[in-house]
């Protein structure tokens, strides 16, 4: 792997990377990181190989403890070689189509998925399409493919916002905004669930099956604001007890995975709104928030392509019309996605943390789940009135979030801001600030939305406990004030009529797609007929 050099050049680092090493720059410093821990990951592979060749420094610090920043050290292998002590970031090799892959001697090569998009005028956008199978794959990606493209960012401007983020989080830490409100924070949620989970359960004992399924909704909808924190490691702050906590609620209770959810949320807060990387704006063929789409991406996270033919111009094309509808089934999505997940990883033998008893601890809570949600069901007393109590507490979920509590933290937090991808030079707060809105809302009812309403501030700092979130979105507004930076926020209502313009200005394109497609068909069957 080579030996610990005191400074390495741009040049240096680029050519370790195409042979294959797994470089990220944190602090000024150089962490290669072996494969053993980038598939043991907490955060997924992903989350590493998104910021292979650049500055990860501020990323990196939002997303771990002290106890784990202090692991790093290990990994060190020396210094990078800067500009006025800024580094100019390459283009990670995931972000061109390819990865490192086993190959049947054991040993990783490079493979190339998929291709970048050909840009359509002078962008710092990077959009993958599927490889051409007919096309002969290279040996793997050559320093080209490192190299950003032009960007309308100045390095020195994103230095700048980075290092007053950096303030901005010892200030966050200075006012021990990190502890955790068990007492005056989790505590009235505790009652509340209690609550909830009473009257259910009383209601059932009734026969009161509408009202019975309504609180168990409403249960599962409040549970899923504590397993977001749990999550992000921001309740007891320890891997193994937040995971076991949300293991619990998730999993057993909800009949969910807390293991996929983590893996597919943690891409998202870090790739914010990129069509080709973000899971969570990916939802061809029913929804698409940009034109982007339009060209049928390829998924870095789905492996695979997102196809936009005729019947996805169809469905987008009335997308802003089925919107209300379609998060109605959200939560049968999120089973599909958390099964899929966990089938998937009974066949990877890569030791992830928790090894296998976390995959298991998860397989036994959905069975369990699956048990005590079809002995309610089958209690019922018939058919009828079983799909009618499955429909109403899944549909109560919906209204308020689609994907776990991502509703607020997707789709009104997300729908309507940027998916243009300003390039690696693009610095961490600035990234987040351009992609991401708060909803609006008064103290007394941020309980509805668990207090992730407050989604700029949660994007900037993912771990700090959401009851301290208000706080903390104080001393935010502050540094964006300092910055000239932009901080979003709209209404509940007004967020949806925001959202709703721009499903409907991607549909007004997609109907157009439609009409030319229908008009090419006629005129080719023309010509036939001829």
């Amino acid at each position: 792997m080579g030996a610990t050099k005191k400074e390495w050049t741009r040049e240096e680092v680029a050519v370790r990377i195409l042979a294959g090493e797994t470089l990220v720059v944190y602090n000024n410093q150089l962490l290669r990181i072996p494969q053993a821990w980038l598939n043991a990951h907490p955060g997924g592979s992903l989350a590493i190989l998104h910021f292979v060749g650049r500055d990860a420094t501020d990323e990196i610090d939002a997303y771990h403890c002290d106890q784990t920043l202090a692991k790093l050290k290990s990994y060190v292998i020396g210094t990078v070689e800067t500009s006025s002590g800024i580094w100019e970031p390459l283009v990670p090799p995931i972000m061109t189509g390819w990865v490192r892959k086993l190959t049947c001697d054991g040993k990783t090569a490079w493979h190339n998925e998929a291709t970048p998009l050909p840009p359509s005028n002078i962008s710092s956008e990077i959009l993958l399409v599927e490889r051409d199978s007919c096309l002969l794959e290279t040996s793997g990606p050559t320093l080209s493919h490192l190299v950003p493209p032009p960007t309308t960012l100045s390095l020195k401007d994103q230095a700048r916002h980075s290092a007053a983020y950096k303030a901005l989080h010892s200030r966050i830490i200075d006012a021990g905004l990190y502890n955790t409100r068990y007492i005056t924070g989790y505590g009235p949620e505790i009652v509340r669930y209690l609550l909830l989970a009473a009257s259910s359960a009383v209601a059932y004992s009734h026969d009161w099956l509408i009202t019975s399924a309504v609180c168990l909704g409403l249960l599962w909808h409040q549970l899923v604001f504590t397993v977001h924190d749990l999550g992000h490691m921001g309740v007891t702050h320890d891997w193994t007890k937040d995971r076991l906590i949300a293991i619990l609620l998730a999993d057993f209770i909800g009949g969910l995975s807390v293991g996929w959810w983590v893996d597919n949320h943690n891409v998202h807060h870090l790739v914010t709104n990129h069509p080709s990387h973000d899971p969570d704006i990916e939802h061809l063929p029913f929804l698409a928030i940009s034109t982007a789409f339009f060209n049928s991406l390829w998924s870095s996270y789905y492996k695979r392509t997102m196809v936009f033919n005729r019947v996805s111009a169809f469905l987008v094309s009335f997308q802003h019309k089925l919107f209300y509808i379609l998060l109605g089934f959200g939560r049968f999505n999120l089973y599909a996605n958390a099964y899929t997940f966990l089938w998937r990883k009974a066949f990877d033998h890569r030791r992830a943390r928790g090894g296998r008893w976390s995959w298991w601890l998860e397989v036994i809570g959905v069975l369990f789940f699956w048990c005590w949600f079809g002995a309610v069901l089958k209690g019922c007393g018939s058919w009828s009135r079983a799909i009618t109590y499955l429909m109403v507490s899944h549909v109560v979920t919906s209204p308020l979030h689609v994907q776990a509590c991502d509703y607020l933290d997707i789709v009104l937090s997300h729908f309507s801001m940027s998916t243009e991808d300003l390039g690696p030079v693009e610095s961490f707060p600035h990234r987040q600030l351009r992609t991401t809105t708060d909803v609006i809302c008064p103290p007394h009812l941020s309980f509805m939305h668990g207090g992730l309403h407050l989604q700029v501030t949660h994007h900037l700092f993912p771990r700090l406990p959401r009851h301290n979130l208000r706080e903390a979105s104080v001393l935010v507004k502050e540094f964006t004030k300092e910055q000239d930076l932009v901080y979003a926020e709209f209404g509940f209502i007004s967020g949806n009529g925001e959202v709703l313009d721009v499903l409907k200005g991607v549909a007004d394109q997609a109907k157009i797609v439609g009409m030319v497609a229908d008009r090419e068909i006629r005129e080719a069957m023309e010509k036939k007929v001829r």
